[in-house]
């Protein structure tokens, strides 16, 4: 899933040993043309069964014990490539412990914890939402770990017929409970918690949220659950996607590797098919202070079994999904000094929109005195620095997960007013120019390479922020 120790967003934490099962779930990526009609009986042949037939774009989802399963299938002339999905993985880290956080911030708009959320403040929300508080009409899906749909910020805006559990790699219905790491229902809250007098405001809400798990309980987003969430959000009308992870078990997916390169374009084919339908895929950058752009090293793929991460170099012909698949729209991250915060990675072509994400480190001020970004959390989860209101739970985190949401939510905000036609160009159309930081005070934040973090290009359009941070109420008006 992630990168540095960020706490609960978009972070690093030890692999957890897979069980002792032998089966193995695959990747079957057919060639462009060839039909995946008759794939029951082809992955029969090999020795495996059938998960999901994506038949529109040529995937195939198989589950297998037998070794010499791939092999078997790659003598198949329809097919292209075939690579295992599970055993490998870098997972979205838990929190540690409950804790409470100071709530003395008063309100001053929105909600009863509202005066505690300087991301929205910062971003033009109370002023864009005299606008317009999004339409009904318009529906969010957070592609993460799962989503507490009975939060009573999120419960009023829930959309259980577009919501789905795609951890097998085929949907199923998402049931109570479903959220067991609690970073999905945070970018959640973020998106379109509801005004309704208690707890946060969300950027977009009134729009519609729908929740669709796209990792397994333990937090690795592996490529048939990512495939699964994108070909469901296509076939179920949702407008924004937003997508706080990259899909393992490769942060870097090589495409001068047979496996990495099946896998790397089964989640293309899913994501342009989507695109396709509609959707518009919102995507945070990730949290390893390193430039997309010009990678030069991968420190953590594959991350299993604990303690095996392998340092490999790489060029561009290495890419993270989905942040840098042709048309998302990239997201790096702020805290409340309006500088990059220093974990954030970035890229002069990956990095689209910045958004608050927090900086615990760098940007502590008196709005945001530890730094992070306040939302909503499942009650069964515990939380470092929670709040709790009217029996809700409330969590601080930071990360670039954290600030996708804020751009999912503007783009809600943006569709109810304009329609979709060139939204994510109106994203960015949408934004307040920064221009590069003065560097040296992320010295001590390298990049993985060990190489110092640079910014390179002006302000109209640079790689720490792309066109420069967005306002919601440039959005709407």
């Amino acid at each position: 899933m992630a990168a540095a120790g960020l706490g609960a967003a978009l972070c690093v934490a030890p692999a957890i040993q897979a069980g002792a099962a032998t089966e193995s779930t695959y990747v079957v990526l057919y060639r462009e043309g060839a039909s995946s009609s008759n794939a029951a009986n082809t992955i029969a042949s090999a020795g495996g069964t059938v998960v999901a037939n994506y038949s529109q774009i040529g995937v195939v989802i198989a589950r297998s014990s037998s070794g010499g399963f791939a092999s078997a299938l790659k003598q198949n002339g329809n097919v292209e490539g075939v690579a295992a999905t599970s055993g490998l993985g870098v997972q979205v880290a838990p929190a540690q412990a409950d804790g409470t956080e100071d709530v003395s911030a008063d309100a001053t708009w929105g909600d009863s914890l509202s005066g505690l959320q300087w991301d929205m403040q910062q971003i033009n929300v109370p002023q864009a939402h005299q606008v317009t508080p999004g339409s009904k009409q318009v529906v969010v899906a957070t592609l993460d770990t799962g989503l507490d749909f009975t939060h009573p910020d999120l419960a009023p805006n829930y959309d259980a017929s577009r919501s789905a559990d795609c951890s097998s790699g085929a949907p199923a219905p998402l049931l109570p409970g479903n959220d067991q790491n609690g970073h999905g229902t945070h970018t959640a809250g973020t998106i379109a918690a509801a005004a309704n007098g208690t707890g946060i405001v969300g950027v977009a809400p009134n729009v519609r949220l729908a929740g669709v798990k796209t990792s397994n309980d333990d937090g690795y987003f592996f490529p048939e659950m990512v495939v699964c969430a994108f070909m469901w959000s296509a076939a179920h009308g949702i407008n924004v996607t937003n997508n706080s992870y990259f899909a393992d078990p490769w942060l870097f997916n090589c495409r001068n590797d047979a496996d990495q390169r099946a896998i790397w374009k089964a989640e293309r084919r899913a994501i342009r098919y989507a695109q396709s339908k509609g959707v518009l895929v919102v995507s945070s950058e990730g949290n390893d202070s390193t430039d997309l752009s010009h990678p030069r090293v991968d420190v953590i793929s594959p991350d299993f079994p604990p303690g095996s991460e392998q340092e490999r170099e790489i060029t561009n012909a290495c890419a993270v999904v989905p942040v840098e698949v042709p048309g998302v729209v990239g997201v790096t991250a702020t805290g409340n000094k309006r500088f990059k915060s220093y974990y954030s990675s970035y890229g002069i072509s990956t990095a689209d929109v910045a958004a608050p994400g927090g900086d615990a480190l760098l940007q502590l001020t008196p709005a945001a005195p530890n730094g992070r970004v306040l939302s909503t959390y499942p009650s069964y989860r515990p939380c470092t620095r929670q709040v709790v209101e009217n029996g809700a739970k409330y969590c601080y985190l930071q990360g670039t997960s954290m600030a996708g949401p804020h751009v999912a939510g503007v783009a809600a905000l943006l569709l109810s007013q304009q329609g979709s036609a060139g939204a994510a160009a109106k994203l960015q159309q949408a934004t307040n120019p920064l221009p590069c930081p003065d560097t040296s005070i992320y010295a001590a934040f390298p990049q993985n390479s060990g190489e110092p973090q640079t910014c390179q290009g002006g302000t109209a359009h640079n790689s720490f922020y792309g066109s420069g941070e967005i306002d919601a109420l440039k959005a709407v008006s």
